[in-house]
């Protein structure tokens, strides 16, 4: 099951109305934006978070592949079936933007540094970026709504949509859970003969307290590079959540490089020294210098 972001804004309304999303399958030019191309990616069973002027207002589930049409101007179409279930509280972006942002991919990110949604139709949404996004929801159209209804102390009617939707956003939630949980469990057993079942920098060979850090995030990869071996080095939590947040990096020798954001009196806290080195292989060299352009600061 993948995810995708669909920006509306004025066709909305329309959309939702036909049960669908859809796209010329061609520009004025001849050409097929990116955005429009993806649409042939959906499969039976994908989700789609639909954003419209600043809010997701809808979560839907895809009925159908891609299909061809042509409308009343005869222009051939492409479009896709889908069972709507709009949100009673719409998630505002940027009110849980802090948290959204870093779940961002470089590349052919749906919003922009501010916040805003970018020009286009169709975005992936990676599985990182989906949980965020449910949850948010979840947090507004499950909890809240409840909360709200103890604290006046009244008997809300719970619209027929909004009862659909609870189980659908619940079991989204553990799907995607899971399948983060069983990714990172097959990348661990990939890695961590490469490594010898220690932290490639400290040493720590506690199997609990180690982490198969992808230099190159999951949400950038292609299927392949999210499993390859050397996309990734096995770390204990504390120098994985430095690799993964930028603090730490390896040059082509595999040399650490420490972010002037560390104060030299952190470094022993730590647990880091500029001459630390690790054993790296010349496949690890075009990974780290992703990670060094991308996410090293």
């Amino acid at each position: 099951m993948n995810h995708y972001i669909v920006m509306q804004g004025h066709t909305y309304e329309e959309e939702k109305a036909a049960s669908l999303i859809c796209t010329p399958q061609q520009d004025k030019g001849g050409l097929i934006p990116q955005s429009w191309l993806r649409m042939q990616n959906i499969v039976v069973g994908d989700r789609i978070f639909h954003y419209v002027r600043g809010e997701i207002l809808a979560f839907s589930v895809a009925q159908s592949s891609c299909q061809q049409t042509t409308n009343t101007k005869n222009e051939a179409l492409n479009y896709v079936a889908l069972t709507y279930y709009e949100l009673e509280k719409p998630l505002v972006i940027k009110d849980y933007f802090s948290e959204i942002q870093p779940l961002l991919p470089v590349k052919y990110a749906p919003f922009n540094k501010k916040g805003d949604g970018v020009a286009g139709y169709l975005f992936p949404c990676n599985d990182e970026l989906a949980l965020q996004l449910i949850e948010c929801i979840s947090e507004l159209n499950i909890y809240k709504i409840k909360e709200e209804q103890l604290e006046l102390a009244i008997s809300t009617i719970i619209t027929k949509e909004h009862k659909a939707i609870i189980p659908l956003i619940t079991q989204s939630e553990a799907s995607l859970k899971r399948s983060i949980r069983v990714g990172h469990e097959k990348y661990s057993a990939i890695l961590s003969p490469i490594w010898h079942g220690e932290c490639a920098i400290c040493q720590i060979n506690i199997p609990e307290l180690l982490y198969a850090s992808h230099s190159k995030p999951w949400r950038e990869s292609t299927t392949e590079e999210r499993f390859n071996a050397y996309n990734g080095i096995l770390l204990c939590q504390n120098h994985a959540m430095l690799y993964k947040a930028g603090y730490i990096g390896f040059d082509g020798t595999g040399q650490i490089m420490i972010s002037p954001r560390i104060a030299v009196s952190d470094y022993e806290k730590l647990t880091i020294t500029p001459k630390m080195k690790i054993q790296r292989s010349e496949e690890h060299k075009s990974f780290f210098r992703w990670h060094r352009k991308h996410i090293f600061n």
